[in-house]
């Protein structure tokens, strides 16, 4: 039997219970805090995995009950579960702890049916905070339903905290110009969302960037002068530059009552007593307006004099400050001046992440979270196996140096392409190894995680999907540089940027992009296959997956034909319009996919780019727009 996360400690007991149509769901009456919401979803689970309906009533346990209690034994997050052949108890040191109880009892449920092996269950986690960090701002909007479905899974394996990383997809009251043609969050969202997490016993804590990556908010007339560089108004949308620019010139006396309004409407929907004000990756700090400050006192000092503004500000509001330390980590000994209860969000997404910044930070004293990652940034599918080895270093790193939690982060650079659902691996890699230190290697994971999240008994579901990315040979990300470069101007600048399949000949393009095709349409062959062995509320993945590794073929496809071009050696016409074709009805499955989950978010900018390879596939560039062509 699988339990993720692991349990601390489980001995087996001789005999069975049995769950029956008089088995009584029975709540103490000490159990005041949401417990409904924990009886609910065990009898749910019964409902579901042993066709058996039991009832819910509150008071005192009586012989065969399901017993839901609070332990005063038992330390906050802790619970215990006692199964034994005249009842089933589960009893925890708080609600959160109960609840995380009453999941590990819906996952040996949701393996045994009505019939649960005796055991007893000890368990407690080894860091207190645990999160998931998903952006909701780069790409897709997720909807509210499905930011439910999210929490809903963030539960299920005792993950606590929640942050959606917002730039300009709120709806703030005075920032139309930001937001106009975005389809932004609404306070209701937050507010509905707040609550609905609550009573899971997730924080969710409000995330939104108030130093750099400030790219729509600086993109405007309005507050266009506020931007570090000049006439950021005027230059077209680039994924490019929403990753690279847009740092907002702290020296300018409108800038700080800006960011604080700001912060005070977006904060004030949160239950929260955190604020992640992000602050990451601030590159053009000093190298413009600010520069005569910069070469005065350093930009590192800028940078922490800003930060203490923003932290005195939410500080007297009562909010705890959150930031990313990628800038920070240079000058260690800066977190001095901040505020001690401040957190340092610790970041590094290597599969070989090395321990230095984490080291520093904390020989500097700092109060700390470690931040892995899911891989998913810039793939049609997740980095699974590099996500795992990032995300154990990391996760051992935290309990070496006493990290007070633990932030996985979803990010969406270039649009957010893969499905929310190619992090879910990903995600429970961080909530297991989180939890509990004993390592599991990764196929046994996977394993275990294709039978617990999507009920396949072959258990090969993530295995599938994690020798997908493999297969990648021009990328989204590639294309979007090589696009932006065309369309727009942009340098090739170094080689890390130039997609490594240009450096082929025509013929050896062709040889591996037909080699990664073979091996891409057998994973799906082996994921339709896996997909009857589903749980009939999983299978859907089968079908996105699919359409993801029809995106690889057809990029890889792309890129080829890029490569021909390149060369001189193009495409046949009627293969270059067959190519097209194929591109464009597979972006119309894509946009039905992404509408399923979310709002349009940047569809838009997505759709341009596809249909700008599209054209120059069928040669609809003029010849005196040559430079806006693959050449």
């Amino acid at each position: 039997m699988y339990l993720l996360p692991r349990p601390k400690k489980v001995e087996e007991r001789q005999g069975a219970y049995e769950i029956g149509w008089n088995t009584v769901i029975t709540i103490d009456g000490t159990l005041s805090e949401n417990g409904c919401v924990y009886a609910g979803l065990v009898q749910e689970c019964i409902r579901n995995r042993a066709g058996i309906e039991c009832a819910v009533v509150r008071g005192e346990k009586r012989e065969g009950d399901l017993f839901l209690t609070l332990a005063s034994e038992c330390g906050a997050q802790e619970y215990r579960i006692c199964i034994a052949q005249d009842g089933l108890v589960v009893a925890g040191g708080d609600g959160a702890a109960v609840l995380y109880g009453v999941q590990t009892l819906c996952q040996i449920i949701t393996q045994c049916g009505g019939v649960l092996p005796c055991m007893e269950i000890s368990d407690a986690p080894d860091i207190p905070n645990r999160g998931y960090f998903l952006d909701e701002t780069r790409g897709r909007v997720l909807t509210l339903p499905y930011l439910k479905r999210v929490a809903d899974r963030l539960s299920r394996y005792k993950l606590n905290q929640f942050q959606l990383y917002v730039e300009h997809t709120y709806l703030f009251r005075d920032l139309a110009e930001m937001w106009r043609d975005d389809t932004p969050l609404t306070a209701e969202d937050i507010l509905e969302l707040d609550a609905y997490c609550r009573k899971l016993h997730i924080e969710l804590v409000p995330s939104l960037a108030s130093f750099g990556h400030l790219y729509t908010l600086l993109s405007t007339r309005s507050h266009g002068e506020l931007c570090e560089r000049g006439g950021s108004w005027e230059t077209p949308f680039s994924f490019w530059d929403r990753m690279d620019h847009h740092t907002i010139n702290t020296t300018d006396d409108r800038a700080l009552p800006l960011i604080e309004s700001m912060l005070a409407e977006y904060g004030a929907l949160f239950s929260s007593d955190k604020f992640n004000i992000c602050a990451d990756e601030t590159f053009d700090l000093g190298c413009e307006k600010s520069r005569g400050t910069a070469e005065q006192i350093g930009t590192e000092q800028m940078y922490v004099d800003y930060l203490k503004e923003l932290c005195g500000f939410l500080d007297s509001r009562g909010k705890r400050v959150q930031f990313f330390g990628d800038i920070i980590c240079r000058k260690p000994e800066l977190i001095a001046q901040l505020p001690q209860r401040t957190i340092c969000l610790t970041w590094g997404y290597a599969p070989q992440q090395s321990v230095d910044a984490c080291h520093a930070m904390a020989q500097a004293g700092a109060v700390q979270y470690l931040c892995p990652g899911v891989g998913g940034w810039n793939q049609w599918m997740n980095l699974m196996e590099d996500s795992y080895q990032n995300i154990v270093r990391m996760c051992g790193y935290g309990r070496e140096y006493h990290a007070e939690g633990i932030l996985n982060t979803d990010w969406g650079d270039f649009g957010h392409i893969n499905h929310p659902e190619f992090s879910v691996p990903g995600m429970i890699y961080g909530a297991a190894f989180s939890w509990n230190q004993e390592e599991i290697g990764f196929d046994a994971l996977n394993r275990q995680i294709s039978r617990l999240e999507y009920g396949d008994v072959t258990e090969q579901a993530v295995g599938i999907m994690a020798k997908i990315p493999a297969h990648t040979l021009f990328g989204w990300r590639d294309a979007v540089v090589y696009y932006e470069h065309c369309a727009h101007g942009h340098a090739l600048e170094n080689e890390e940027i130039v997609p490594k399949l240009f450096s082929q000949d025509a013929a050896t393009a062709d040889q591996e992009m037909e080699a990664a095709d073979k091996a891409l349409r057998g994973l799906v062959t082996q994921m339709k296959r896996a997909a009857v062995s589903m749980d009939a509320r999983s299978r859907a993945v089968a079908g996105l997956v699919e359409l993801a590794v029809e995106a690889i073929r057809l990029w890889n496809e792309t890129g080829a034909a890029v490569v021909h071009e390149r060369q001189g050696s193009a495409l046949h016409q009627q293969e270059a319009f067959a190519l097209a074709g194929r591109l464009e009805r597979w972006f119309m499955a894509f946009k039905s996919q992404w509408r399923s989950v979310g709002r349009e978010g940047d569809l838009h900018h997505i759709a341009e780019i596809v249909f700008w390879y599209t054209d120059c596939l069928r040669r609809r560039k003029a010849e005196s727009d040559a430079a806006k062509s693959f050449l």
